[in-house]
């Protein structure tokens, strides 16, 4: 089993972002994780349905997400993390790959691993196991334990898919699939597709002139009127189905 639980974006300013997250895709703030105040930063989590969207933000100079935003040219995706119930052999086949290990996560029942982005490419990856309940619906540590009295579906039904970009995506996507013991289909010209249990990582071109990394977020839009609507009135670019907040697409699908 391997899905994808969360995705973490990274900004300036946490008010703002979150502001335009919940009033644009009719999300609820469930969580905010004192746990990633020793790395410099603060956060919020927003349920998307069973996964979830997280905001973190520089509190101090001197963060790995502060030198991030730099790098980027702003506030931007930062990472893909996947849930995992196997996390011991990934674990193991991270050190057979010399993938480096970043941060070893161990909150009791719940265990991670965030690997090294100069190892992986794209953005930081991570894959996380919870003990015992393995639903789709189940605990997650990050988000807290009354994360389902938050979650909204009126417009927002699901999180399905995140794009990275490269200037040679076939290579990021292969470099991710020998990671994830995934195999790596060919999508539409120049792109590459790894199908997770419950969604796509898309590997595209950059286009953006950001560079490589988490370009974008895939939702499945249950009101995509009311998204649009919400977007244009808050003055954010919109695409066709692309809604660009916090310095990511999220394409409603």
């Amino acid at each position: 089993m391997i899905r994808l639980r969360q995705i973490c974006l990274v900004a300036s300013e946490l008010a703002p972002a979150v502001e335009d997250l919940s009033a644009v895709l009719g999300l609820e703030t469930c969580h905010h994780d004192p746990a990633v105040g020793k790395y410099g930063l603060e956060n919020a989590l927003l349920p998307v349905g069973t996964s979830f969207l997280e905001v973190v933000a520089p509190t101090e100079g001197g963060t790995a997400g502060g030198r991030y935003l730099d790098r980027r040219g702003g506030d931007g995706g930062y990472m893909v993390i996947l849930q995992c119930d196997n996390v011991e052999a990934r674990r193991a086949r991270m050190a057979e790959l010399d993938v480096r290990i970043a941060n070893a996560l161990n909150y009791g029942d719940f265990t991670g691993l965030q690997l090294h982005p100069r190892d992986t490419g794209g953005c930081m990856l991570e894959t996380d196991q919870t003990s015992g309940d393995q639903a789709p619906d189940g605990p997650w540590h990050p988000a807290g334990e009354t994360w389902k009295s938050a979650v909204r579906t009126d417009r927002t039904a699901a999180m399905v898919g995140a794009e990275l970009q490269s200037h040679d995506p076939g290579v990021l996507a292969a470099r991710w699939g020998t990671i994830l013991d995934l195999p790596v289909s060919a999508a539409a010209a120049g792109e590459w597709e790894i199908a997770l249990d419950n969604a796509t990582l898309r590997f595209v071109e950059v286009a953006d002139g950001r560079g490589e990394g988490l370009g974008g977020v895939d939702l499945q839009a249950a009101d995509r009127p009311a998204i649009l609507a919400a977007a244009q009135a808050r003055d954010l670019a919109v695409n066709g189905d692309s809604i660009n907040i916090c310095g990511t697409r999220f394409r409603l699908v």
